[in-house]
């Protein structure tokens, strides 16, 4: 009997490992076959064309790399700045209205970034260097406050109380105390903040125009317009290497940030501000007003007319713009964008899913290997944020058609480039959901003969449901404004909501320049009301609704 034991758990490791290595098929092919295959098709051809290495030597080339690097790290300066001060106000206040903060912080971070480019637009119409980087800040203030926050709301109070007990003034308590203790998730929300920037396409494409590129449009110039295969390729490889750089440096912050502190319940550190802690509550709703005048500058574009006060734009929706400028209605490419990003969603949800089980399964498993197994596959999920859209759209062409059915006509074309967006937020959202588990329950319920399914079933899907909905919720209206894979992929006549707004935004007309901006007004009541929703009810008591950044 004892022999059999012995022979039943040594066999164990072994099931457990054949049951990882299916549950990882999925997730690992989906990316090698929708990911890694179209990007180095691309990078293959260029390098073919034998020009590649003039590319990279042309000083051209640097500069578009040093601008992008300057902009994106003068932006994730300013988000971190900004986003401090709301993290504060998240983390360390408890006033009437800090919930409501919570959601507002977080609507920037998903907007559509066409939504974002016409809303700075309103407020600068000839657009420029300034607009350029306070957009992208725009965007990533709620990483940061909601990242850090996430920390700081778990750091012992009395450390700092000490502190000013010996002495100290707030500011030196804070910098000497609170900042190193918080710089974990400081330097991990930089990190992907600066992703963000640095990939920016939307946003600089319509506020940089033709004086301010970055590696992102240069590569669709190049690629779209000029047929430059090689400099695109040079420029994807620059812009490749930035981004592994931003995402070792976010991995070993994250890493730190975990062990960093020994975490307490929110409840115990929240509570009304006090002295000088009020300049630091003005400051970050003073963020928050800030955040929000963009969107009102936009609702405000939405009604007004060289006439005054009109819904021209909203009504003029029903058909296809001035002459004719779309092939179909506004309403057609909305109904479009809706039914693209519940597909895209539907298939971003299996992968990344299926990729939080493998990644939380291979840290629980002893030994190095296993730890270094999920700590390159964690890696290689986040690839796809930090490459190029127009360089996967334009893989796409050259290769899909080597698989059955000639996918490069098929419908589900752009929910596939839309779900790979949109797959690493999930990961991000549901893997901390799913390490949260008492690990407890779940040996209990393997010692009274449940299988891995009914462990899954009965266990883990009752305690994390609500936060695969809220992760659901937030790919699909990530996946609703996602356009720069869509802009290349989108056939004319089935555009999505996003890229009906650039085409309209390109063709003189005032009637279309209202659509446009009443098209986005729509996208962005629609985000800010799934945001509330996801916010009020998906979200896990305790738990970061951005994600694990």
């Amino acid at each position: 009997m004892a022999h059999a034991t012995r022979r039943l758990s040594s066999t164990r490791p072994t099931f457990r490992g054949a049951g990882l290595a299916a549950l990882a098929v999925l997730p690992l092919g989906f990316l090698v076959v929708f990911f890694a295959w179209p990007v180095a098709a691309i990078v293959a051809r260029g390098f073919g064309s034998g020009g590649v290495g003039t590319a990279i030597g042309d000083p051209l080339t640097w500069e578009l790399a040093g601008f992008t690097v300057a902009s994106a790290g003068v932006s994730t300066i300013v988000a971190v700045l900004a986003g401090l001060p709301v993290a504060f106000l998240l983390a360390r206040v408890r006033l009437p209205g800090v919930s409501l903060v919570r959601t507002l912080v977080l609507v920037p971070f998903v907007l559509p970034t066409i939504v974002v480019g016409l809303a700075f637009r309103a407020l600068w119409p000839d657009g420029g260097l300034l607009p350029l980087v306070l957009a992208n800040a725009f965007f990533n203030v709620a990483v940061v406050a909601r990242t850090v926050s996430g920390l700081w709301s778990h750091l012992d109070p009395r450390t700092v109380d000490a502190a000013r007990a010996l002495g100290a003034s707030p500011w030196r308590a804070f910098r000497s105390v609170t900042l190193p203790a918080l710089a974990p998730a400081v330097a991990s929300s930089a990190a992907v903040v600066f992703l963000f920037c640095a990939t920016s396409f939307g946003v600089v494409l319509i506020l940089g125009g033709a004086k301010y590129r970055t590696l992102e449009t240069e590569i669709y110039l190049r690629t779209v317009e000029l047929l430059d295969l090689s400099g695109a390729a040079a420029l994807s490889l620059v812009q490749f290497a930035a981004v592994v750089a931003a995402l070792v440096v976010g991995a070993l912050a994250r890493r730190r940030r975990e062990n960093a502190v020994r975490l307490r319940s929110r409840s115990e550190t929240a509570r009304r501000p006090r002295g000088g802690e009020w300049w630091a509550v003005s400051a970050g709703l003073a963020v928050v007003a800030l955040l929000m005048t963009p969107i009102v500058a936009l609702l405000v574009e939405s009604v007004s007319t060289s006439d005054g006060w009109s819904l021209a734009g909203y009504a003029a929706l029903a058909g296809q713009g001035t002459s004719g400028s779309l092939q179909v209605s506004g309403w057609d490419a909305a109904s479009m964008s809706l039914r693209t990003a519940f597909d895209a969603t539907t298939l971003a949800m299996i992968v990344g899913v299926l990729a939080s089980v493998v990644l939380v399964a291979l840290r629980r498993t002893p030994g190095r290997l296993a730890r270094g197994m999920g700590e390159t596959m964690d890696a290689a999920l986040m690839l796809p944020l930090g490459v190029s859209a127009v360089t996967v759209g334009f893989g796409y062409l050259v290769t899909l058609d080597a698989l059955p059915g000639d996918l490069r006509t098929s419908p589900l074309l752009v929910p596939l480039a839309q779900a790979l967006v949109i797959i690493p937020l999930i990961v991000r959202m549901v893997l901390p959901v799913l390490r949260s588990v008492d690990v407890r329950l779940r040996q209990a319920a393997s010692t009274l003969g449940a299988s891995p399914g009914r462990v899954w079933r009965e266990i883990d899907l009752p305690l994390t449901a609500r936060s695969l909905v809220a992760a659901a919720g937030f790919g699909y209206v990530v996946a609703l404004g996602e356009f720069g894979a869509t802009s290349f992929l989108a056939r004319p006549d089935a555009p999505t909501l996003p890229v009906a707004v650039a085409t309209l935004i390109s063709r003189p007309g005032e009637l279309n320049n209202q659509m446009a901006y009443a098209a986005c007004a729509l996208l962005m009541i629609v985000t800010v009301v799934a945001v509330v929703l996801i916010d009020r009810f998906g979200a896990v008591r305790g738990q970061n609704s951005v994600g694990e950044f």
